[in-house]
């Protein structure tokens, strides 16, 4: 557990958007985060599940699973954090009011409880009417995760999303075990949460829009 926490305690100290320093590989990113998306039954046995207000499922392509939650704040934020066999993993997030589009390559900051990712790369996708963005992170980026309260999302100084963490821990433990279904060749309703920081920070409708304005 100690060697855990320092894990995390080493975050701040360096930015990690040399994970995706390439922008060749955003097209293989979007086309990760389309086969996690929900959009179609899932290609495997393994049948889904809420755990702790997260449902957890196989990824439509068969290649990994994902744990996802939606957020019924600022027009309903969907979060979901996707896991595939050969380790990699992909974070999404989409809302029907924002602006961004397909493809479009951006920074974000993520803050976690214990660390976060300064000027991240990441790339924009839509799925079932709502549009939003998706990275990738280093392999220990579940852990982080499932050890988080919160997740902070922002473009700048603009705020983009704060999601609640809650019960992540027991949504990733699950989530790893419909991987391990998943290498293994066979198989072994969402909760809704806040979205405003601690701090009170209004969110705006649209943090992508050109002057985004706090959705009140």
């Amino acid at each position: 557990m100690r060697h855990g926490r320092q894990m995390l305690m080493v975050m701040p100290l360096r930015s990690t958007a040399m994970v995706l320093r390439r922008r060749g590989r955003a097209g293989a990113l979007v086309l990760a985060a389309t086969a996690a998306l929900p959009a179609v039954a899932p290609a495997a046995d393994y049948a889904a599940r809420n755990v702790a207000g997260w449902t957890v499922a196989v990824s439509k392509d068969g290649q990994g699973c994902f744990v996802t939650r939606e957020f019924d704040r600022n027009g309903g934020t969907t979060v979901l954090l996707g896991l595939d066999v050969d380790g990699s993993n992909h974070l999404s997030v989409l809302n029907p009011n924002w602006s961004i589009k397909p493809k479009e390559q951006l920074k974000l900051s993520y803050r976690l409880s214990r660390g976060g990712y300064a000027d991240h790369f990441a790339v924009g996708i839509r799925s079932e009417g709502k549009q939003g963005f998706v990275s990738s992170f280093e392999a220990q980026f579940p852990t982080y995760f499932a050890a988080s309260r919160a997740l902070h999302v922002s473009r700048g100084d603009v705020p983009v999303a704060r999601l609640d963490l809650t019960g992540s821990g027991a949504a990733v433990a699950e989530l790893r075990r419909c991987v391990t279904a998943q290498k293994a060749g066979g198989a072994a309703g969402s909760g809704k949460g806040g979205e405003r920081g601690a701090t009170g920070e209004a969110i705006p409708k649209d943090p992508f829009a050109k002057e985004p304005r706090p959705d009140r």
